[in-house]
């Protein structure tokens, strides 16, 4: 795990922390942190991500779940944010870039806020 991943992994993880009380804490422990909602799937009984960051071999994984479900989250998002996308929910980070974690963040509270309204948290 370098530096630079980690002072990443530091700055993201308070984006999703400040709402643990609305969620579930799946995981924390060294480069993972992971909310999930209090919706439980009921075929295999797992818990709906609201998302977290990871530390990963090549980059840090900050997933954000309510833009699966809600794609019109991202239409006004930043497309260099956009270019940080990997698949359907997952921003990917090499380097820290305050512009790009102040849009993130915006896009959590929104995500939030959608999950909140569908009953999701």
């Amino acid at each position: 795990m370098s530096d630079a991943f980690q002072t990443i992994f530091e700055r993201l993880r308070p984006l999703f922390a400040r709402y643990e009380g609305d969620c579930v804490v799946l995981k924390d422990e060294a480069g993972v942190y992971l909310l999930g909602t209090h919706e439980v799937r009921a075929k295999d009984g797992y818990r709906t991500w609201l998302g977290g960051v990871e530390i990963k071999k090549a980059y840090v994984s900050c997933h954000l779940m309510p833009v699966y479900f809600h794609h019109a989250l991202l239409d006004d998002v930043d497309p260099a944010l956009l270019k940080r996308m990997q698949g359907k929910s997952c921003f990917n980070f090499k380097t820290a870039d305050d512009a790009l974690f102040a849009e993130l963040d915006r896009l959590i509270e929104r995500g939030v806020a959608a999950f909140r309204t569908d009953g999701r948290l």
